[in-house]
């Protein structure tokens, strides 16, 4: 029977693409689709889940356009002789004083004449709201139209932007914000009266293409943020420079990544000239704090025993689980809750608020385990994780150990100058493969545990 054989075949499937673990991310998507979505969604979820800066002990590297210039940099933010509105606005935002990037970017952005920029941060160094204080302080009020033109990868990180635009500009009423984005229709023929535009390229390049809602002439300041989410979306990169191209020579280009690829400096070099650059040297994440352990099981029945075992004897503050599919994260988050744990499951199919709001109660404390899969989970820093254990090892779409994946996830645990306990479950030889060549990549001895064995696991704890 034809059919009978085809089933067969998707069941060996589907056991092959589990058993790699690999070729699958989810219930049969792959996972390049996701990749755009992932990355601007990502970014996203850090902007929605970070209330306040993160404390980075990176080193600021800083390329001069011009090496014989002084370089200066600030420690508060009245050395940057704001405009009082401006001030009072940064401080009623919680910035006592300027973060490690704002330091050295301010300065160069509020020059005169205005410098152009290429810069590298992370989400949560305080760069959108650097980049919005240099738009503010180069508007004049008095002139009523578009001065400040920002362009985001997508729809809601516009909006996100839009929102520091307005907490900073509080108590600058007379700047006014403008959203081009897909939903907000203008009629035909609207000279734009606000001076701070931000939006995504499309809509950006049509108003002032097409539509001619904005004059692009008149620009003093471009700003293009997530270069790297931006590039990862096709159309967007030639948008993105067909704007660049109406501006005048004398408008100010700033732009920002949090990675940079070579395809993204290639990118950033042909929307800003003569940039000033400044990189963030990337914190060395390192594996000495953290007690790494494997387990070996037959089977996830095996595994989710093994876990059982590990919570029974040792006191766990707040865990991380990580699977490799969506199918495998809800079946191990309901056997977990029918144990009788607080469980928070993250997973793809999940609307970014939704992943955001799980995000906030496992920070609080309000679930104790939190059961996820690869694409979620970058970026998430909770203090009170002790526990990472990887129900599935990490590997890329190709099989091959994905080692920095590996050293993200566990490295969670080690955060803040805590010793943290990473568990590895090996269900294969696959898998035995995979956690020996993470072993030798970190040069760093996985020792066996025995997870039927109490007083050993006991032993781990302390």
């Amino acid at each position: 029977m034809a059919s009978d054989s085809w089933a067969q075949a998707v069941d060996e499937q589907e056991a092959a693409a589990e058993s790699v673990g690999a070729k699958t991310e989810g219930d049969g998507e792959k996972r390049e689709d996701d990749d755009k979505d992932d990355k601007a969604a990502q970014s996203l979820l850090n902007k929605l889940i970070r209330s306040n800066l993160v404390n980075t002990t990176n080193q600021v590297e800083v390329l001069q356009r011009d090496p014989t210039s002084p370089l200066y940099s600030v420690k508060s933010f009245e050395e940057l002789r704001l405009k009082p509105q401006l001030l009072q606005g940064v401080y009623a935002m919680g910035f006592n004083r300027p973060s490690k990037i704002q330091e050295t970017a301010l300065p160069m952005m509020l020059a005169e004449p205005p410098q152009n920029l290429i810069a590298q941060s992370q989400s949560g160094t305080g760069k959108t709201a650097a980049f919005v204080l240099a738009m503010l302080s180069h508007v004049d009020p008095e002139n009523k139209w578009p001065q400040c033109l920002c362009v985001s990868p997508t729809y809601e990180l516009a909006l996100q932007t839009g929102k520091v635009i307005e907490q900073m500009g509080k108590f600058y009423p007379e700047v006014q914000l403008v959203y081009a984005i897909r939903g907000n229709k203008l009629e035909r023929g609207t000279k734009l009266q606000e001076q701070v535009v931000i939006g995504t390229p499309g809509t950006v390049l049509d108003w002032c293409q097409k539509l001619k809602f904005i004059d692009p002439r008149k620009i003093k300041v471009f700003v293009l943020d997530e270069a790297d989410v931006m590039i990862a979306t096709q159309g967007h990169q030639d948008q993105s420079i067909r704007i660049q191209r109406m501006l005048p020579k004398t408008c100010q280009m700033l732009l920002f990544s949090a990675t940079f690829e070579d395809t993204v400096w290639n990118f950033a070099k042909r929307i800003v000239p003569d940039p000033n650059i400044i990189k963030l040297k990337r914190e060395e994440e390192t594996l000495d704090t953290i007690k790494q352990y494997y387990v070996i099981c037959n089977s996830k029945e095996e595994k989710f025993q093994a876990l059982c075992n590990i919570y029974g004897a040792i006191t766990i503050a707040q865990a991380m689980i990580f699977c490799h599919t969506r199918k495998t994260a809800g079946w191990l988050a309901g056997e977990l809750s029918r144990e009788g744990h607080q469980v928070a499951l993250l997973s793809g199919e999940m609307q970014v608020e939704q992943r955001a709001a799980v995000i906030e109660r496992f920070r609080d404390g309000k679930e104790k385990v939190l059961v996820t899969t690869n694409v979620c989970a970058r970026g998430i820093d909770v203090e009170q994780v002790s526990v990472v254990i990887n129900f599935d090892l990490p590997v890329d779409k190709d099989g091959n150990p994905d080692n920095e994946t590996y050293l993200h996830r566990i490295g969670r645990t080690g955060r803040f100058g805590k010793r943290g306990l990473a568990i590895n479950m090996v269900d294969s030889r696959f898998s035995m493969n995979i956690l020996d060549r993470i072993q030798e990549h970190f040069n760093k001895k996985i020792e066996k545990l025995d997870t039927d064995d109490l007083d050993e696991i006991e032993k781990i704890a302390n």
